[in-house]
């Protein structure tokens, strides 16, 4: 009894002298304490248990007690449900959504639970990343006299003459003064979008297309109307029609290696695209954000539709970003006439200008011989890749098939057996332990059959891309309502 009481007395006596030491700081030691309260050791070390036991102190075997910081006050709960009324009130003039489905674009983007194998990313994998190449282009760039003054409005003049370059081909039949360098592919396709079509108005574009640009067009309060595509690309035979239907002067397309069915647009079908727009007063968004992800084995890539445009029908969209980095956001607008203007003043005034040290040191990764090595390197893992995961889907899932092999690009656009529910089976093959895309969120309107895009860029190699596609089986089970 008289030690419990003791114990009690000590703990309430140091409590009071807490306030003497700093958050970190160090308590006078056991002996210090034995011979100041004149207790045993053991009563010392319980009321210093009974100190710790409130999160007053913290005890460190060999070295003694230290006074914990202290705590920060609970954060105050406010209502914040007069907000659900503030959000939601429309005026019946208003054209352009406040609120975003961003659901198919977060999918992507989301990194997935620790232990979670990602089959539905939209990046190269760290390892196949040029991060050394990337770090030694950042620290020269962070060098360059003036790296990190106000650049051009346009973009590093450099920056933008090799884009000119990628761009209109050998022919050079784009120049320097017709690009515009942006913060990625994304902000250039969103900026072309409110260059090109007023709030209500329809945009044609590819079904089954990027959830990106969906989600992009109908922030802008623009309608995604769809155009059906198949393995030669968009349908140009219906593509007329659109225009003609719906009275919309945008269309929205990726030629080569599209996303998600990675096609690549016919020979044939080119010409008929351009005319098609010609006809109908329109613009062609081109999103070319893969011609950078060719694979070993693909022939040679055909030129951009910006390359044969001589009549600025085409607003040419691209980016460093998918061939190196998510953080490299640097990309570019290639378009001529006068919606080069209005393109620019947009660019202005959503984000002033790209940080001229990130275009510094696109320009250094570009312009060494790293960046060769690293396409090479790149064309040839992605091909393995992509064999790896066929290989596997087939052994493993012989009722799911892939009616086109892409010779470039992340992904393979996989049919599922009639019946089955791919958002139901995306759920349960995340439970099981594999993050895959369901086909749904790529349709602009109903989608007409059940469909997963599979990447084999983001995982961390064969072994875990045949790891995955067995998780999937496993999850099949479960979802398969066939």
């Amino acid at each position: 009894m008289h030690e419990r009481n003791s114990v009690a007395e000590l703990a309430e006596a140091l409590k009071k002298e807490l306030d003497r030491y700093s958050p970190g700081e160090k308590l006078p030691s056991s002996r210090a304490l034995v011979e100041r309260f004149r207790v045993s050791p053991v009563t010392v070390s319980r009321a210093i248990a009974a100190l710790a036991s409130e999160g007053l102190v913290t005890t460190r075997p060999g070295a003694g007690a230290f006074r914990t910081a202290p705590h920060s006050a609970p954060v105050r709960l406010g209502d914040t449900s007069w907000q659900q009324v503030a959000l939601s009130v429309e005026s019946a003039a208003e054209a352009v959504p406040r609120s975003v489905d961003a659901s198919g674009v977060l999918s992507t983007l989301a990194e997935p639970p620790p232990g979670v194998i990602e089959l539905s990313g939209g990046y190269l994998h760290p390892s196949l990343q040029p991060e050394r190449a990337l770090a030694a282009a950042l620290g020269r760039a962070g060098r360059r006299p003036g790296a990190w003054g106000r650049p051009p409005i346009e973009g590093v003049t450099e920056l933008r003459a090799w884009f000119a370059r990628e761009i209109g081909g050998p022919a050079g039949t784009v120049a320097a003064s017709e690009v515009l360098i942006t913060a990625g592919g994304q902000s250039a396709l969103t900026a072309a979008l409110r260059a090109l079509a007023p709030p209500g108005a329809p945009v044609l574009v590819e079904s089954p297309t990027y959830p990106g640009m969906l989600a992009a067009a109908r922030a802008s309060g623009l309608r995604p109307v769809p155009v059906p595509a198949d393995a030669r690309g968009v349908r140009t035979d219906l593509l007329a029609e659109a225009f003609h239907t719906s009275g919309a002067r945008v269309f929205v397309c990726q030629p080569l290696f599209q996303n998600p069915t990675g096609a690549v647009l016919a020979d044939d079908r080119r010409p008929e695209v351009i005319r098609a727009a010609r006809e109908a007063g329109a613009f062609v968004i081109e999103d070319d954000f893969a011609r950078r992800l060719a694979h070993e084995d693909a022939p040679p890539l055909p030129p951009t539709l910006a390359a044969d445009d001589p009549d600025g029908i085409v607003v040419h969209v691209c980016s460093l970003t998918k061939a190196t980095s998510p953080s490299l956001r640097v990309g570019a607008l290639a378009a001529r006439g006068p919606v080069l203007e209005r393109l620019r003043a947009i660019q202005v005034v959503d984000s002033f200008f790209v940080p001229r040290p990130l275009q510094e040191a696109a320009l250094e990764l570009v312009g060494s011989p790293a960046w060769t090595r690293h396409r090479r390197t790149t064309a040839a893992e992605l091909r393995v890749r992509r064999e790896a995961l066929l290989t596997a889907l087939h052994r493993e899932l012989p009722g799911v098939s892939v009616g086109f092999v892409p010779p470039g690009g992340f992904h393979v656009w996989a049919r599922l057996p009639d019946g089955t529910d791919d958002a139901a089976l995306s759920a349960a093959a995340l439970r099981a332990g594999v993050a895959v895309a369901s086909g749904g969120p790529y349709h602009p309107a109903e989608s007409v059959a059940p469909h997963l895009r599979l990447s084999f860029a983001a995982a961390a190699g064969t072994a875990e891309l045949a790891e995955g596609v067995s998780r999937l089986r496993t999850a099949f089970g479960t979802a398969y309502s066939g």
